[in-house]
């Protein structure tokens, strides 16, 4: 502003705006209120429900799509933003003022986002070159996706360089875990997005799966006769991870299923000690492919 440039600013006082912006997609499944809060922005992905086009969490929402999605004979298709999509926010950034953005996505294995942000990146260097843009792939899915891009708003809002942004989630990548579990993978199944799990379809009458992401791609974790058993093994496998009584950082997801989730949180951290915890849904065209009633959680031990 006119008349500003030379007046000192209080060290105590953060800036109105990060000097990094953080950019993802909808099937990040933040909640809404830590969305807003930690200023991050966000791109829908696109639902094609026979021929009706949706933007995931725009023109559809959580309730309404849960509700309808036990009923569809024929399985919704999802496609990722394009370039354009993408390049549009950042227009939008550097037109506020934005210098610096780390755009942050699902596992390139199961969707296109990275690669349509990478094109828009490169779209970006010749439209406004004095924007430096970050694109990460996370290799990972829902709220892991998720803490990955919570953890870079934090360091955003802190002050830090791109290049500590950045550095944040690639720190996270090969310790963020999902563990999965559901009534049935025909979503999955129907989808085509059910990679190294597949052997698991045949026998699915009476059992419950678990799956989980390594590098990238849905793997098979196991199976169990309940979702009790289920929930116990699941909190057998945080405690592994990160030992007893270790601290964690954790999210239990759910698609219409937030009491599963519930009982879910109160098995684990009786477990393990929860640092920061929280329950998301996950968002429309990320909840097609697993399908109402699944519950989980994205995880990473903290040590610092």
């Amino acid at each position: 502003m006119p008349g500003t440039a030379n007046k000192p600013q209080s060290p105590l006082k953060e800036p109105d705006v990060p000097r990094v912006a953080i950019v993802t997609d909808s099937v990040v499944s933040i909640p809404e209120q830590l969305l807003t809060s930690l200023n991050i922005h966000w791109v829908a992905y696109y639902i094609h429900r026979g021929t009706e086009v949706l933007r995931d969490l725009l023109t559809i929402q959580r309730d309404e799509f849960f509700r309808w999605l036990p009923s569809a004979k024929e399985l919704p298709t999802t496609a990722s933003p394009g370039p354009g999509d993408y390049l549009e926010l950042y227009e939008r950034l550097s037109r506020e003022g934005v210098q610096e953005i780390a755009s942050v996505h699902m596992t390139a294995s199961g969707s296109g986002a990275y690669q349509a942000a990478r094109t828009a990146q490169s779209m970006a260097a010749e439209q406004m070159p004095e924007v430096k843009i970050e694109v990460l792939d996370t290799q990972n899915v829902s709220m892991c996706h998720g803490w990955m891009a919570i953890e870079a708003a934090r360091a955003a809002l802190a002050g830090k360089t791109l290049a500590e942004v950045t550095a944040v989630v690639r720190r996270m990548i090969p310790i963020t875990h999902m563990i999965q579990t559901a009534d049935t993978l025909k979503y999955l199944y129907m989808g085509g997005r059910i990679g190294a799990a597949k052997r698991l379809v045949g026998a699915l009458l009476d059992i419950k799966p678990l799956i989980g992401m390594e590098n990238g791609t849905i793997v098979a974790l196991g199976v169990a006769r309940s979702r009790a058993r289920a929930y116990q093994a699941i909190a057998d496998m945080v405690e592994k991870a990160v030992g007893a009584a270790g601290r964690v950082k954790i999210a239990y997801v759910h698609a219409a299923a937030r009491e599963e989730a519930e009982r879910l949180r109160e098995l684990v951290e009786t477990r393990v000690h929860a640092v920061e915890s929280l329950i998301a849904e996950l968002s429309p065209a990320l909840g097609v492919h697993s399908g109402p009633g699944t519950a989980g959680v994205c995880f990473y031990p903290v040590t610092d």
